[in-house]
């Protein structure tokens, strides 16, 4: 039951593949990085909607010392004792380390009335990036699924190689063996056992290259899910088509659903609000600001004058109106450029539809076309199988040569992978078909 429980564990499906590398890819990490970045730049914080409210505040501290001298003043100084008083010069005012003290703080408030409708169309265009970002992530994830599915098939059909050589190597040797005995008993030549040998030795080539092929796809497996390099899995080799009908339903909206042009479009709406922010040049910008203030002197005395303390508070608001009547040229030359823009956006719609619609028709014929070969390959080994299986009847008898058995062997082993090949062949097509009409993402694997 143990080991029962640890090959289980150890089998990577296609919906384990596929959960490991949309959380784990780090090309999927990186776009949804980006979305979260347009996410957070169509947000109302971004928009230019919202008022802007500013805090300033500041102190200034001085100290100072002066000395006030009177140059040929004179003043009148009582005689100690008597009632008379003599001329003196004026004396110098000195005042040591007299301190200035200034505060203020205040509040402003500025919002925009109107721009024109410049914030508004450009408040949409940033919706529309948003979008267009959505789409380029879903882009890579599609095309990473792809280059998963391509490794994934590629494991898958190495893994049936393995086993058709495997049991290939099984008969050679069981031939070997009845090689031996015959040639033991006088009843088949040396030759004949040296054959078998020879064969047995291709066999095990080809099955430790196809081994080694197989460890290698696997590392490449386990980069894309982010596994660890040398951690071992079995992948699922079944496969199924999705129906002729569902197909057509799926072609019949490409045009509506191909990642491509979707994108397309969303550059075309970018391109037309490009010009709309343009034109808001041409229109006047009217804003409101309003500001609460105070500040506070605090003054030494000086030769003339005692200290004092001021207090100021001031509320002030007011309306400003700005309009560009000329600058220069510039506003209508982005308006033209951003015309042209847009013009070139529609002129490669056209392209990219043309082009689209071209990629889808030769996905569906090579869609069809794989199909078929698939078809003739599963015939192909039913009829080698029993060709195979008629010769090793008679190589037993002794009716045929060891080199028409060998023939006989290589022919079934050709038809299997071959048709392995086919298979998954097929299945890339229609997953590289999907991809084409927007469907890649909406269906089971």
């Amino acid at each position: 039951m143990v080991v029962a429980g640890s090959v289980a564990a150890q089998k990577l499906t296609k919906q384990e593949a596929i959960r490991l590398t949309l959380e784990n890819n780090y090309g999927i990490l990186i776009a949804t990085n980006t979305i979260e970045t347009a996410k957070n730049n169509k947000g109302i914080l971004n928009s230019g909607y919202l008022p802007t409210l500013t805090a300033n505040a500041g102190a200034n501290y001085q100290e100072t010392s002066t000395t006030t001298s009177f140059p040929g003043a004179t003043i009148r100084v009582p005689v100690e004792g008597t009632m008379d008083s003599i001329t003196r010069p004026r004396p110098d005012i000195e005042i040591l380390g007299a301190e200035t003290q200034r505060y203020n703080a205040s509040l402003n408030l500025n919002y925009t009335l109107f721009d024109g409708l410049g914030r508004y169309y450009n408040y949409k265009r940033l919706k529309e990036q948003y979008n267009l970002t959505e789409l380029q992530a879903r882009e890579t994830i599609e095309n990473t699924l792809l280059q998963l599915f391509t490794v994934y098939y590629e494991v898958a059909r190495l893994t049936e190689n393995e086993q058709i050589l495997e049991e290939t190597l099984r008969i050679s040797k069981e031939r070997v063996t009845r090689s031996n005995y015959q040639f033991e008993y006088g009843q088949n030549t040396k030759l004949n056992v040296l054959n078998a040998e020879v064969d047995v030795a291709n066999d095990s080539i080809n099955l430790i290259t196809t081994r080694q092929q197989l460890v290698n796809t696997k590392r490449d497996l386990n980069v894309i899910v982010d596994n660890e390099l040398e951690k071992q899995f079995s992948v699922d080799t079944i496969v199924k088509f999705i129906s002729r009908l569902e197909m057509d339903s799926y072609i019949e909206k490409s045009i509506e659903n191909n990642v491509t042009l979707l994108q397309n479009e969303s550059n075309i709406r970018i391109s037309d609000y490009d010009i709309k922010v343009s034109k808001s040049g041409y229109l006047p910008t009217i804003g409101l600001n309003g500001s609460y203030g105070w500040n506070e002197n605090r003054n030494p005395p000086s030769a003339f004058f005692p200290g004092n303390i001021g207090d100021t508070y001031t509320l002030a608001a007011g309306v400003s109106l700005s309009w560009n009547l000329f600058d220069g040229g510039g506003t209508i030359t982005r308006v033209k450029n951003a015309k042209i823009a847009l013009d070139n956006q529609e002129l490669a719609k056209l392209q990219v539809e043309q082009q689209v619609k071209r990629d889808i028709a030769n996905a569906l014929g090579n869609y069809e076309n794989r199909l078929k070969v698939y078809e003739i390959q599963q015939q192909n080994v039913v009829t080698n199988q029993n060709n195979f299986e008629r010769s090793k009847e008679r190589f037993k008898l002794g009716q045929i040569t060891s080199i028409e058995f060998r023939q006989a062997q290589i022919n079934l082993i050709n038809a299997k992978t071959n048709k392995n090949l086919a298979k998954y062949d097929a299945k890339l097509a229609e997953l590289q078909l999907l991809q084409l009409t927007g469907q890649l993402l909406n269906i089971e694997f």
